[in-house]
């Protein structure tokens, strides 16, 4: 059975966004292409409003504090920030405002507009609608290290059964406006609709059931 997720239903401008041509893109289509997707990116930013440093090219208007390590290829929108500490690798687009905060880590993922990683989290392989809020320490994994069998299966739909996603690693796909509480883990495979909140040391899985 073909899976059916709309990014568009999660992300409300993303047909607006410098991703519209991979609008009809699977989630994980994205995340494991990332790199080829952000240098194809680079290539159409107009030019003279952002400092390029090889595959590191960051709007002229976006803070970075001394101590922030970034790898890319990597773009890094208006108005960002990103504090002392932080660890962005593996191909990211990081939109507009978007606040990347000390000790967190951000790999392969596409970010979108106001969105916050707090302090201390990680994010790997992984789709953020705009104005998603993750509160300290919480991640989002992306590989299923605990058992033999890794792939990545995701459940379509609440009830929906699961899925294989062909793939080893992918984390999340957070609708607009997700709230995720301090300490909470996100385990891979997480399909997050607008507005969803996750509780404080909370345990999203959504393979299991009573954990959705």
């Amino acid at each position: 059975m073909p899976h059916a997720i709309d990014l568009r239903a999660h992300v409300a401008d993303i047909f607006s966004s410098p991703l519209a041509p991979w609008a009809a893109s699977l989630p994980w289509e994205l995340t494991s292409q990332a790199p080829e997707i952000v240098r194809e990116l680079l290539a159409a930013l107009p030019p003279g409003e952002y400092a390029i440093d090889g595959e590191v090219v960051i709007h002229r208007s976006a803070r970075v504090e001394p101590g922030a390590v970034l790898k890319g290829p990597l773009i890094l929108g208006p108005g960002c920030f990103v504090a002392a500490g932080a660890y962005l690798r593996g191909g990211n687009w990081v939109d507009a405002r978007c606040s990347i905060g000390p000790g967190v880590e951000l790999k392969s993922s596409f970010v979108f507009a106001g969105t916050a990683l707090a302090h201390f989290n990680f994010v790997g392989d992984s789709v953020l609608g705009a104005g998603v809020n993750m509160e300290a320490g919480s991640i989002v994994c992306n590989h299923r290290n605990e058992r033999a069998d890794k792939r990545i299966f995701v459940r379509s739909g609440e009830g929906g059964a699961l899925q294989s996603a062909g793939c080893e690693k992918f984390g999340a796909l957070m609708g607009d406006g997700v709230r995720i509480g301090a300490n909470a883990v996100i385990a891979p495979g997480a399909l997050l609709a607008p507005g969803r909140v996750v509780g404080r040391t909370a345990l999203l899985d959504q393979e299991l059931p009573g954990r959705e």
